[in-house]
């Protein structure tokens, strides 16, 4: 069964687009993760959407990623099939005031064409090391901005591997989330509705944001960015720091003490020794402040 499985997958991309056994540390930023049972990277939405409904029919486990900039991947892998954007799904449009991107288009790809087009709004998102798809399912957002401003639509691939077109209200964003989140779908592209601006002003937010995360933020270290949701009516990183929980490690895993709300890989950590660190400050901070954090980044995969 698992040969014809594997051989009809590949009968559906280009050749050579499925793998068995992928690590996964090659394809997350916090640079750890075992092997996925397949791996697949389509070349096309047609190939994509072939895919997605012959997944489905089989009743087959998968997960859509694009550079795996929020992802956790247990050590001894996924159970399943990955399906990678990144690598195909990278074009952008601009029309007017209106960028399109593909899923895996990055999101400071995308902010250098509305830099080089001057328009405005999506400066926040200039330095979020994540990707289209990844950020309108998770109403990805930084110093004051949000997905749910700026995306006007999202075309998504469902289930049965038709394209359906989800409207913002439709998205249904809230914090670090939307409806894409419960949905069995496959974000193909996102549309953006900008405002024009003046390219200089543009640029200097730009670089006024990227000084800003150089200073707050350990970009030198694999992670993947902000490990936990911010609690209402709180900072997950001062609620780390005050809990004596700056620089807590466990083996090649620590709380960065640059920034104490970011896990950072600083010494060949183990999935495992990520999740142990997630695991420890999160049950410290309830200890401490009765508040129990909930980890932003998505964790899959067996530990």
């Amino acid at each position: 069964m698992s040969e014809y499985f594997f051989d009809y997958l590949s009968s559906l991309v280009k050749e050579g687009s499925v793998k068995r056994d992928e690590p996964m540390r090659a394809h997350t930023t916090f640079k750890v993760g075992g092997p996925a049972d397949y791996f697949i990277v389509p070349g096309n939405e047609k190939e994509l959407s072939e895919v997605i409904a012959y997944l489905n029919k089989a009743g087959r486990e998968y997960m859509v990623v694009g550079n795996g900039s929020n992802l956790l991947v247990g050590d001894h892998g996924y159970r399943g099939c990955i399906i990678l954007l990144y690598d195909n799904f990278n074009k952008i449009s601009v029309e007017g005031d209106r960028i399109t991107a593909q899923a895996g288009a990055l999101l400071s790809a995308i902010a250098h064409e509305a830099l080089e087009n001057s328009l405005t709004g999506f400066e926040f998102a200039a330095g979020i090391p994540g990707t289209a798809g990844g950020a309108v399912i998770m109403n990805a957002g930084a110093y004051g901005g949000e997905m749910a401003d700026i995306v006007e639509s999202a075309e998504v691939i469902a289930d049965d591997g038709d394209k359906v077109t989800f409207s913002n209200e439709e998205l249904k964003f809230g914090y670090r989330k939307s409806v894409l989140q419960v949905r069995p779908v496959a974000v193909a592209s996102v549309s953006y509705k900008l405002k024009p601006g003046k390219k200089e002003e543009i640029q200097s937010r730009m670089e006024e944001l990227a000084r800003e995360r150089r200073s707050k933020q350990p970009l030198e270290y694999p992670s993947a960015g902000s490990t936990f949701k911010r609690p209402e009516g709180y900072f997950a990183g001062k609620l780390i720091m005050d809990a004596g929980l700056r620089g807590y490690r466990v083996g090649g895993a620590k709380v960065s003490e640059k920034h104490c709300g970011f896990v950072i890989n600083y010494n060949n950590a183990s999935a495992s020794d990520i999740m142990d660190v997630i695991n420890d400050v999160t049950e410290r901070v309830n200890g401490h402040f009765s508040v129990r954090l909930e980890p932003e980044v998505r964790i899959v995969g067996e530990f």
